[in-house]
């Protein structure tokens, strides 16, 4: 068996990254055979011809035959016991559902409360897949137990399948939080995969060094960032391909069940997330209660759009929001539970300050 040392880490990297860059080749080509393309509208969609849809399902192949080749061919996911053959299962069947989910709001432009079911099912997969969080840490002192009431309802090959309300409507709110997050930041070339590739590495780095030390998890975030960067060349600006509507639900996804895996590591993946977040949720409350919109209607309000109002070009702006992302995704590596919690803190204020100043200067 082959050990989990630096070499093999640095080859699934590798592995992932080229399969991805042949994957979406392959996943261009099908998907303009077939017509499965974004046309743009000069104010949200700025490309200027159509652009294939479907890369998620570029990230999606590279990310479980890497996988698989490790499962099949070592032992670093099953190292230490913290991945389980349930995980795998619920998150490759989790991934088909969006997988599918995404194909049919490329190709048919599904209404929105049709594009939910995709998402709710796939989270109902990781919960009776086992995988789920027992409790918070409180950053002040202490925890907070979510597993306090817990039935059992299945058992199968001497595995339990409990019901535990607290905990479980917890993985249904952190996932869709992810998901959404990261579906409603995809307006600009590269955002979303770029975010894909620095969050799992950040995941990686999180899991392969104690208190962690998970072998199996730090793989698979590993993986997922080299998936993310091989598509990332052919998607940053001027893009060639679109991750599309599974491809963006799918990151936001992966990113969220990878910090559960790792530990509950939720602030740390806030930090990951936290620009997009938070601008995820001021837009939302501009659209409910200044403006009574709903939530899904689409305009400019975004924080990557204020920046490009602001006269920054595409690249520009999605570098900024990277290093952004990054530079507090990182931090969080260093930071105990407090300071991560101050740092979002100051996160949101930097982005309030920011977005304030974009609209007086508009």
């Amino acid at each position: 068996m082959i050990g989990h040392t630096i070499t093999n880490y640095s080859f699934a990297f590798l592995m992932s990254f080229l399969i991805s860059v042949g994957a979406t080749l392959f996943v261009r080509k099908v998907a303009v055979r077939f017509n499965i393309l974004d046309y743009p509208d000069n104010a949200r969609k700025l490309h200027a011809s159509a652009i294939p849809l479907m890369g998620g399902l570029a990230i999606f192949i590279s990310l479980f035959i890497a996988l698989a080749f490790f499962i099949f061919f070592t032992d670093i996911i099953w190292t230490y016991g913290y991945i389980k053959s349930s995980y795998i299962i619920g998150i490759f069947g989790a991934s088909i559902v969006l997988m599918m989910g995404g194909f049919l709001d490329d190709k048919y432009r599904l209404k929105p409360r049709k594009q939910l079911i995709f998402p709710i099912l796939a989270i109902l997969i990781i919960i009776f897949s086992g995988i789920g969080v027992n409790f918070i840490t409180n950053p002040f002192g202490g925890i907070f137990r979510l597993d306090s009431y817990q039935w059992e309802v299945l058992r199968l090959g001497g595995d339990s399948y409990r019901l535990t309300p607290m905990a479980d409507f917890f993985i249904v709110l952190w996932l869709l939080v992810m998901m959404y997050t990261t579906k409603l930041l995809d307006g600009l070339d590269g955002l979303v995969s770029g975010l894909g590739m620095i969050g799992s590495l950040i995941i990686f780095f999180l899991s392969v060094f104690p208190p962690v030390n998970q072998p199996g998890t730090a793989l698979i975030a590993l993986i997922l960032s080299g998936a993310c960067t091989g598509f990332f060349i052919f998607n940053f600006y001027p893009a060639k391909i679109f991750l599309g509507e599974g491809g963006s639900l799918f990151i936001g996804f992966m990113l969220g069940v990878l910090a559960i895996i790792a530990g509950g590591k939720i602030a740390t993946t806030l930090l990951i997330v936290g620009l997009p977040l938070v601008d995820v949720v001021l837009v939302m409350a501009r659209r409910l209660f200044i403006e009574h919109k709903s939530i899904a209607h689409a305009d400019r309000t975004h924080f990557h759009f204020k920046l490009l109002d602001m006269g920054m070009s595409q690249r520009q702006t999605v570098v900024i929001f990277l290093l952004l992302a990054a530079t507090f995704g990182f931090s969080a590596l260093f930071l105990k539970t407090v300071g991560k919690v101050i740092s979002f803190g100051l996160l949101s204020l930097v982005l309030v300050v920011i977005i304030s100043k974009a609209h007086r200067s508009s």
